[in-house]
């Protein structure tokens, strides 16, 4: 069984803006990435399925994703959008899976990262919206910056029955090489049972011209050390991850950062635990 790249995007410009790609670092990444872009890229590196990730808060994008997933034999799971703070998620939730390629659909994020408020994912409302999706079968990945994270052990303690996946191993300071508060943020979140890490977003929060898979070591062997193999799963982030690396870079830089594990928990990080918390 092929690889599973359990976090990678797509957009075309001609269809919505990406109002976050901004300023001359990102200029790179303002043009269209499609998925026959991506397929030849993945099918070379031993990629056959995928997970296909939200990038904008706009309720539109998520009907686009399921379609392109219907129409994909690469995408296998659809991690979508909504307001979880809304009166009417589980409504909403309901009308995403009607639509064409709606069994698709097998989590839901929100960009917790660009919130002011370092508390937002325990809000009443947000907690509420977070219930309805445990209820509806469905994964939150939370994308967060490290201070943010007791914010994420909060949630995950008040809703034992949602899986919380969290995405590029909460965004360490790999470009600083500051790991201690970070680690320790990690570890409390990892001893809570319903969470699971994306070995993904590294090499970009690393220096984007001279990353080292040296340097990206400490923080895989972190999450490896928290987490286990089996609460543990690649990510690409493409086409995010191009700023600093290819597709081939990232894969063969993941697969260096697993040398030291054994056969079957290597089968865990690359497929069987994506498979296992997206129902592939």
């Amino acid at each position: 069984m092929g690889i599973i790249d359990a976090h990678h995007h797509v957009w075309d410009l001609s269809v919505r803006d990406q109002d976050w790609i901004t300023g001359p670092e990102l200029t790179p990444l303002r043009r269209d990435f499609l998925l026959s872009e991506l397929e030849p890229q993945a099918s070379a590196a031993g990629v056959d399925r995928t997970v296909l990730v939200q990038t904008i808060t706009v309720a539109e994008e998520t009907p686009e994703l399921l379609a392109l997933a219907d129409e994909s034999d690469l995408v296998a799971g659809v991690v979508g959008w909504t307001d979880l703070t809304a009166s009417d998620v589980a409504c909403k939730l309901d009308r995403l899976r009607a639509l064409p390629g709606g069994e698709w659909l097998r989590g839901i994020r929100h960009q917790v990262q660009g919130e002011p408020d370092p508390w937002w994912l325990i809000r009443p409302e947000v907690l509420c919206g977070l219930r309805t999706v445990a209820d509806a079968g469905l994964v939150y990945d939370v994308v967060v910056l490290p201070h943010q994270l007791p914010a994420v052990v909060s949630a995950a303690r008040r809703l034992p029955e949602l899986t919380f996946v969290l995405d590029h191993l909460g965004k360490p300071p790999i470009d600083s090489g500051q790991l201690e508060l970070w680690s320790e943020g990690i570890r409390e979140l990892a001893s809570q049972p319903n969470t699971v890490c994306k070995l993904s977003g590294m090499v970009t929060e690393a220096d984007w011209r001279e990353w080292t898979v040296d340097a990206l070591r400490p923080y895989a062997e972190t999450v490896l050390d928290a987490f286990g193999p089996q609460r543990l799963m690649f990510g690409s982030d493409w086409p995010v991850c191009t700023l600093a690396a290819s597709y081939a870079e990232v894969v063969e830089a993941t697969d260096a950062l697993l040398e030291g594990l054994s056969p079957d928990e290597k089968t865990a990080v690359w497929t069987s635990t994506a498979g296992r918390v997206y129902g592939l």
